[in-house]
């Protein structure tokens, strides 16, 4: 794949950020794709403009990607964790000491504000860290077995593992994915979003200048076909996928055919209980972290905020004055709170939404409009007002379906039975949160809600020690944490006779 765009394009600190040419990368460089494709556009969310021109890689570039990186996984499959672990420390020195630099192309490329990128460059470099210090602690297990036998057991790599990453996260996703696979001894293939291709592929120019084996980590480009092309390639063991709840259903059903596994993390409309308890100050923080962060295209926001009747005009009173004050703009300028959503028509579909909710009874108590910054050269860019949402009811459409934009909607509840019924009545469940004083009640009620990841007087936070996936339609397997060891390896069993053969024959 080539990408023909500007050589250069806005910057923070210079004013300008040079992009280099082609994403593509295995085999240790940057790669065009091996013949032409129809391209197509990628825009700059804070600008509206075109960041470059994308060709999708065919399906001779994804099988040469895919058995490079079978080469690489025959090399680094054997060395020592602790040899494993010295790169991917390196390659998280290199993350830290680039972080400005990435960060700044994330804001390019996705749109959100400088601040939370740099968060998330953060993010990824912890994972990265954190795996590290795992590699070295795979083991198995001895059982002695009569008359002096025994049986081990080994935990193996699986080969060449699939990512498959979403626009909201691009940098850390690929971190997430790729840091758990490398430090079991995988290799994976990369597939970033087509409406953020851009900083993917510094991290696999960073996982080489560590030290890594060629094409230990590579990156392919392009949309479904392309994503189609590494889940039913013979020579790619597991795929990982980020993204949304049907295209999650079709990368299960293609894995299917060759009995691949699959770690999915899907879409979500999780719950935020606050109680009649609560401290309000921190209930407005949590319910606008669950709502605001990244534009509000997070899945495990907590968009169904459930609030206790007797509190409900202070809460709404707090929440609407905070959410009018957030700073919307160019999300490179370290004020700015929010920035752009990814792409025109997906701006156009969460509005659609705040326009179906008031047709259905819902109350715009703020927001829920385009939004044109005052800076000619961001007139283009994909901006609304931060939504909020007041006399929601359980059947109403921006209750029940994932809007995954800046949208909050707020009901009413009076018992704690009622409201958990309510909470859990959604086919998926990615997160959760509750807000109270009362330790029982905090504990009872997270026993009680159907989600992978809740929350307890905060919310959306995710350290990677801890692992984060969900329940029901939301997903498959975890992310982060020491349990994904196990998503990204095999066990392996071998007994040892010690004796003569009892044969019944």
């Amino acid at each position: 794949m080539s990408l023909a765009l500007a050589p250069v394009v806005r910057g923070l600190s210079s004013g300008s950020v040079s992009i280099k040419v082609p994403l593509n990368f295995w085999a240790g460089k940057r790669r065009a794709s091996h013949e032409k494709c129809i391209k197509e556009n990628v825009y700059e969310p804070a600008t509206g403009k075109i960041l470059c021109h994308l060709e999708p890689c065919d399906a001779v570039d994804v099988d040469q990607a895919v058995k490079a990186a079978k080469l690489a996984f025959g090399h680094w499959s054997k060395m020592s964790g602790m040899e494993r672990a010295r790169i991917m420390i390196k390659a998280a020195h290199i993350i830290e000491s680039r972080r400005e630099e990435i960060a700044q192309m994330e804001v390019i490329d996705n749109g959100k504000s400088i601040t939370e990128a740099r968060l998330d460059v953060d993010s990824a470099r912890l994972c990265i860290e954190y795996y590290a210090g795992l590699a070295n602690t795979l083991a198995g297990q001895h059982v002695q077995l009569p008359g002096g036998s025994f049986a081990y057991t080994r935990r193996e790599p699986l080969g060449v593992c699939a990512g498959i990453g979403a626009w909201n996260y691009p940098f850390q996703i690929a971190a997430w994915k790729s840091a758990p696979a490398l430090a079991c001894g995988n290799s994976m293939v990369f597939k970033p979003s087509p409406l953020t291709p851009v900083t993917a592929v510094m991290l696999a120019e960073i996982y080489a200048e560590a030290g890594a084996p060629e094409s230990l980590f590579s990156v392919v480009q392009g949309g479904q076909e392309t994503g189609s092309l590494l889940c039913h390639h013979p020579d790619v063991a597991k795929v990982s996928f980020t993204g949304s709840v049907p295209t999650g259903r079709k990368i299960m059903e293609m894995a299917s055919k060759g009995v691949k596994p699959v770690t999915l993390e899907l879409g979500g409309k999780s719950p935020l209980l606050i109680f009649q308890d609560s401290d309000l100050e921190n209930a407005v923080r949590g319910a606008l972290m669950a709502n605001f962060l990244s534009q509000g295209q997070v899945c495990s926001n907590g968009t169904r905020v459930f609030v206790h009747e007797n509190i409900l005009p202070q809460f709404l009173e707090e929440v609407v004055k905070r959410t009018q004050r957030i700073e919307i703009g160019d999300p490179l300028l370290d004020n700015t709170r929010m920035g752009a959503l990814v792409s025109q028509p997906h701006l156009d579909k969460v509005l659609s939404f705040v326009d179906q909710a008031k047709k259905e009874g819902a109350t715009v108590l703020c927001g829920g409009e385009p939004f044109v910054p005052t800076d000619p050269k961001l007139r283009g860019g994909y901006y609304m007002t931060p939504c909020v949402l007041g006399e929601c009811k359980d059947e109403m459409t921006c209750v029940r379906e994932e809007i995954f934009g800046p949208v909050m909607s707020v009901l009413s509840f009076e018992t704690e039975e009622e409201v958990l019924q309510r909470a859990n009545d959604t086919t998926m469940g990615l997160a959760a949160g509750v807000f109270t004083r009362d330790v029982k009640r905090a504990h009872r009620v997270v026993e009680n809600l159907k989600a992978g990841s809740c929350f307890i007087n905060n919310y959306n936070i995710t350290p990677v020690e801890v692992p984060f996936g969900g329940f029901k339609m939301s997903g498959i397997g975890r992310e982060n944490g020491q349990v994904t060891i196990e998503y990204y390896s095999q066990l392996k069993t071998v007994f040892v006779e010690m004796g003569d053969v009892d044969s019944l024959f």
